[in-house]
């Protein structure tokens, strides 16, 4: 496939290095910053633009930027690739947003949390496909099997949910880590200590029930517990709140009929 890319964050920096790797050719890489998106395009032995009215008819047009700007690109680009399957890589926004602009079009979207500092493990990250043409679904879903073992046809309303569920997973649990190195760190403690408890944590989410595997005071309903916490963060107001309302909604999960008798 000749494949361009709109985008050079982390996902169009991942996403063209693996389509590269795997034998596909990466002709343009569009940026609105010309040194950013030759960068990203020297890498691949590809073309770093930042006018749209450059990009070439090709196979595939991968928009990889911000959901928000996702509709103004392609309201800008469809009319210079009229032929070429353009997609985006978001989990959140609905295939119509593109196909009301352009027929030939679909969804590539990788459920992964990507950063420029790690490595992604692509065989084992699910991407997800959905085209308006059938022959381009199937076109898609051979690409992502050259990448992933785990590849799904999805619909927009399925993938906004694993987006919505991936913001509690990925997004909400990294900053609950922020919040306790922050913690910590006031005490001058080693926030590595906790680095067993948190792989063993997410281990056993990834085996078994997480509402099984729910531990803590709240779980048990200890209320000296739950005070002394709270009573630690009163300095704290913000971190104060995060705790109570974290305690009420496992209490609530697991023995509702207790949670109106904490604190």
């Amino acid at each position: 496939m000749k494949i361009s890319i709109i985008g050079t964050g982390r996902v169009a920096h991942h996403l063209a290095q693996k389509l590269n790797l795997v034998g596909q050719t990466i002709v343009q890489i569009y940026g609105r910053d010309l040194v950013k998106a030759q960068a990203l395009a020297d890498r691949v032995a590809a073309q770093g633009i930042t006018d749209y009215a450059s990009l070439q008819s090709v196979d595939l047009v991968v928009i990889a930027v911000s959901d928000s700007a996702i509709a103004d690109v392609i309201d800008k680009v469809h009319r210079y690739i009229p032929d070429s399957l353009i997609v985006h890589t978001s989990g959140s926004t609905e295939l119509q947003v593109l196909s009301q602009k352009h027929q030939r079009s679909g969804v590539f979207y990788p459920l992964q949390t990507f950063s420029l500092q790690r490595e992604i493990d692509w065989l084992n990250t699910p991407i997800f496909v959905e085209a308006v043409v059938e022959a381009d679904q199937q076109a898609l879903n051979d690409l992502a099997q050259q990448l992933s073992d785990r590849v799904y046809i999805y619909s927009s309303q399925q993938r906004l949910s694993l987006h919505l569920a991936a913001v509690f997973a990925c997004n909400f649990s990294n900053y609950c880590y922020d919040l306790a190195k922050q913690i910590i760190d006031q005490q001058q403690v080693d926030f590595s200590l906790l680095y067993p408890l948190m792989l063993e944590t997410a281990y056993k989410a990834t085996q078994h029930e997480p509402q099984h595997m729910q531990t803590g005071p709240a779980m048990r309903g200890d209320k000296k517990i739950l005070n002394l916490h709270q009573a630690m963060l009163s300095q704290q107001p913000e971190l104060q709140r995060i705790y109570r309302l974290m305690s009420d909604g496992i209490m609530q999960r697991h023995h509702s009929e207790q949670s109106s008798e904490a604190f």
